[in-house]
C-alpha cells in the first residue's frame, strides 16, 4: 500500500466500510409516529428541480454480494398488482404535491432490483405511471434505467428508447464466468456480450457497465481482463465496485466475518488503483470512487438537480424520499422472507397519503449531508457554496473530521476554496464517509435489527 508523508505518523482505518451514498442510511430509520400526511411535509419545498425514482423490487436472480431490497422472480400476477400500487401512490403523492407551485422534475429514474424484469408491456405501464400520474416528460428530462444482461432483451429495450431513456447501467460485475459463479452471479459471456450489442443498436445514447473488485480469485490479470472487455464496447461510463460482503446476503451466509481482514482489503485497493489508472489512460475522467466517465461522452441532457439541496420523490417499497426535513420510504428488510412480506403488504395498500418509516432530519444532519454528498465527488466540495446554504464554514463545523483527513494525506490543498479529496483520498470513501456520520445516527445503525 502507498502511503503519503503525511500518513505516516497516523493510524489509517479499514478502507471498505460503508458506501455512503445516502446518509442518513436506512437503517437509521424508525416506524414515524404520528405518522405525518404527505401533504404536510411537502408544503413550502421546493419543486423547481425535483428528482423522480421508481423502484421495481425484483429479480431473475440474486447475486451473492446483493443486499439490495429485491426478491427473486414474482408469482403470477404479483408484477401486475405491483404496478397497480405504484400508480396509487404515485396519484396520491402527486395529489400531495398540489398545486400551490409549478411541479418540475430535473431527472427520473428506474432502479431496483432489476426493473428490465418487467415486460416490454409492464415496462410501458411505468413509463405511464411516471408520466400521467407524477407528469413527468421522460423525452424531456435525463432518465436512467438499470438492467441485467438476462433482461436485457430487444423488446424491452426499444420500449426503453422509445420512452426516452438517455442512460442504460448493466450490471455485468466480471467478465470472468468463474468469477461470476464465484460472486453467485451465474452468466455466460456469450449472454453478456449478446445484450451489450442489443444495448449499442438500441442506440440508447449513455452506456454504463457495472463491474466488481475483491471477487474470490480474482488476479490483476482477470481484473484487466474484465476492464478491457469492458472497453471493448467504449461506454460512456464504468462503475468499480468494490466487493462486500454483507449479513444475510448469499455470501455472507456462507463466509466468516474474519475473512474480512486486511489482507482483503489491500487486494481491493491493489484492485481498486490498477482499474483507476487503466481507466484514465484510456481517456476516462475520475467523478467519484466508483464512476469514470468517458471524456467525450455526450451529455445525457439538462440536468440541474443537486442531491445536496433538492428534494426526491421515491415511489415503490424499496425507494425513499427526501424533503428538507424529512427522510422517508417504506420499511427495509435484506432476507427474502422479510422482503416478500413487504412487497406483499405494499400491493395491499391503499391510502398512500402518509409517511411511515423515516428520519427526521436537523440542521447538524443537513450539514453533514451537504458535506459528505459534495465531498466524496472529485470535484468535491465549494467552501462558498456551504456558508451560502448554512451561514458557517464547515471548517468550523467538522474541525477534527477535516483535520484527520488532512494528517492522513487525503485533503488536496491546491485549492483552500474547495474541500477536495486527494487521489489517496477518493481512495478510501468508503472510510471517509462514515467518520462524519453523528453519534445519533451512529447509535442508530447499531441499534438496527438486520432482518
Amino acid at each position: 500500500m502507498t502511503v503519503t508523508p503525511a500518513a505516516t505518523a497516523v493510524r489509517l482505518p479499514r478502507p471498505y466500510q460503508s458506501y455512503t451514498y445516502a446518509y442518513p442510511h436506512k437503517t437509521a430509520y424508525r416506524p414515524l409516529d404520528p405518522e405525518p400526511r404527505l401533504a404536510e411535509l411537502w408544503a413550502g419545498e421546493s419543486q423547481q428541480a425535483l428528482s423522480l425514482y421508481l423502484h421495481i423490487p425484483f429479480c431473475e436472480v440474486r447475486c451473492g454480494f446483493c443486499n439490495l431490497f429485491t426478491r427473486i422472480g414474482a408469482p403470477e400476477g404479483l408484477t401486475g398488482r405491483y404496478l397497480d400500487a405504484l400508480r396509487r401512490q404515485a396519484a396520491a403523492v402527486r395529489e400531495a404535491l398540489g398545486d400551490a407551485q409549478p411541479l418540475r422534475f430535473a431527472n427520473a429514474a428506474f432502479g431496483g432490483g432489476t426493473p428490465t424484469y418487467l415486460e416490454a408491456a409492464e415496462l410501458e405501464r411505468l413509463c405511464d405511471i411516471a408520466e400521467r400520474e407524477m407528469g413527468v416528460d421522460l423525452r424531456a428530462v435525463p432518465l436512467s434505467v438499470e438492467a441485467s444482461p438476462a433482461t436485457a432483451t430487444a423488446d424491452r429495450l426499444a420500449v426503453l428508447a422509445e420512452r426516452g431513456t438517455t442512460r442504460l447501467s448493466l450490471g455485468v460485475q466480471s467478465f470472468v464466468e468463474e468469477e461470476a459463479r464465484a460472486a453467485v452471479r451465474p452468466q455466460r459471456r456469450s449472454d453478456v456480450e449478446a445484450a451489450l450489442k442489443r444495448i449499442r443498436e438500441a442506440a440508447i445514447p449513455v452506456l454504463n457497465i457495472d463491474l466488481i473488485y475483491g471477487i474470490d480469485g480474482q488476479s490483476a490479470a482477470s481484473w484487466r481482463y474484465s476492464l478491457d472487455a469492458a472497453l471493448a464496447w467504449r461506454p460512456e461510463e464504468i462503475y468499480l465496485y468494490p466487493l462486500y460482503i454483507r449479513p444475510l446476503t448469499g455470501l455472507g451466509r456462507h463466509t466468516d466475518p474474519q475473512t474480512a481482514s486486511r489482507d482483503w482489503d489491500e487486494q481491493r485497493l491493489r484492485r481498486y488503483r490498477e482499474g483507476r489508472d487503466h481507466l484514465l489512460s484510456h481517456g476516462y475522467e475520475q467523478v467519484s470512487m466508483r464512476m469514470f466517465r468517458r471524456s467525450d461522452a455526450p451529455p445525457q441532457g439538462p440536468d440541474d438537480y443537486a442531491c445536496q439541496t433538492d428534494g426526491m420523490i421515491g415511489l415503490g417499497c424499496g425507494a425513499r424520499s427526501y424533503t428538507s426535513r424529512l427522510h422517508y420510504s417504506f420499511d427495509y428488510a435484506v432476507s427474502m422472507r422479510e422482503i416478500r412480506g413487504i412487497i406483499d403488504a405494499y400491493t395491499a395498500t391503499e391510502d398512500f397519503s402518509r409517511a411511515l418509516h423515516g428520519r427526521w432530519v436537523n440542521q447538524d444532519e443537513a450539514r453533514r449531508r451537504h458535506l459528505l454528498q459534495s465531498l466524496l465527488q472529485a470535484e468535491g466540495l465549494p467552501v462558498a457554496d456551504y456558508r451560502l446554504r448554512f451561514g458557517r464554514d464547515p471548517h468550523n463545523d467538522f474541525p477534527a473530521e477535516l483535520e484527520a483527513l488532512t494528517a492522513r494525506g487525503w485533503l488536496d490543498d491546491a485549492r483552500p476554496e474547495r474541500l477536495r479529496l486527494s487521489a489517496e483520498g477518493l481512495a478510501h470513501s468508503d472510510a471517509i464517509g462514515p467518520e462524519f456520520f453523528s453519534p445519533a445516527v451512529r447509535d442508530a445503525m447499531t441499534a438496527y435489527e438486520t432482518k
